[in-house]
């Protein structure tokens, strides 16, 4: 059996309110090294404060998350930093490719803010356009791209540094059906390859793709049939 590469148990998070706000209510799931995981809900369910928790970008009020094996709660924000960027590539509806820059050099820009050595990071950004089948597109400008060539821009850059977790935010929210046919036939061959991918979605042809589909309603998480 695969190690878990994600570990909740009885995580909630609570906002300051008069009455509190209970946005996400003990949950629990493993999600274990090479799972292609859904989660989906409608608006207001709780999927983006749960992205936040599974992205170190914010804390739970309660509970415990474990990433890779690391208990997550109780590090310091430095240690969180270092571990969503040696450990979580993110890949989100809006492409966040800088206009001005071409294709490798917004890949390349992903290392810029991490430990990562500079020597042989153009080579490391052009292998995870390789990876995406985008090495013909190396020197374009992200204007020059198709939208599904600038989610896979994305997710090269997401690539880099080799994270153990690929976390997307509505990836195909953006990208007309053949696009979103093209990404999701990638998000397969890269779990094909090992990786480990969550999706938070609100499209039945983007979870229908994944491995396992779990619900989330008013804050709690069932597995969905």
């Amino acid at each position: 059996m695969p190690e878990p590469v994600i570990e909740l148990e009885l995580v909630s998070k609570e906002f300051p309110a008069d009455p509190p706000v209970l946005a996400i209510d003990e949950i629990s799931i493993d999600v274990r090294q090479g799972d292609y995981l859904a989660i989906v809900g409608p608006s207001g369910s709780g999927k983006s404060t749960l992205l936040n928790v599974l992205g170190l970008l914010d804390r739970p009020t309660s509970g415990s998350y474990r990433l890779d094996g690391t208990e997550t709660t109780a590090l310091r924000d430095g240690a969180r930093t270092r571990l969503r960027g040696d450990r979580i590539g993110f890949v989100f509806q809006s492409f966040h490719l800088l206009a001005h820059r071409s294709v490798v050099e917004n890949v390349m820009l992903a290392e810029v803010y991490g430990a990562h050595p500079r020597k042989n990071r153009r080579e490391r950004a052009l292998e995870a356009l390789d990876r995406v089948g985008l090495s013909h597109r190396t020197g374009f400008t992200p204007d020059r791209l198709s939208g599904g060539e600038r989610q896979r821009a994305a997710i090269a850059r997401a690539l880099m540094g080799g994270p153990s977790l690929l976390l997307c935010d509505e990836p195909t929210g953006n990208l007309d059906s053949r696009n979103t046919g093209a990404v999701l036939a990638l998000f397969d061959d890269l779990r094909a390859q090992g990786l480990t991918i969550v999706v938070i979605t609100h499209e039945n042809e983007v979870s229908r793709r994944a491995g396992r589909r779990v619900r989330i309603t008013d804050g709690v998480l069932s597995e969905d049939s």
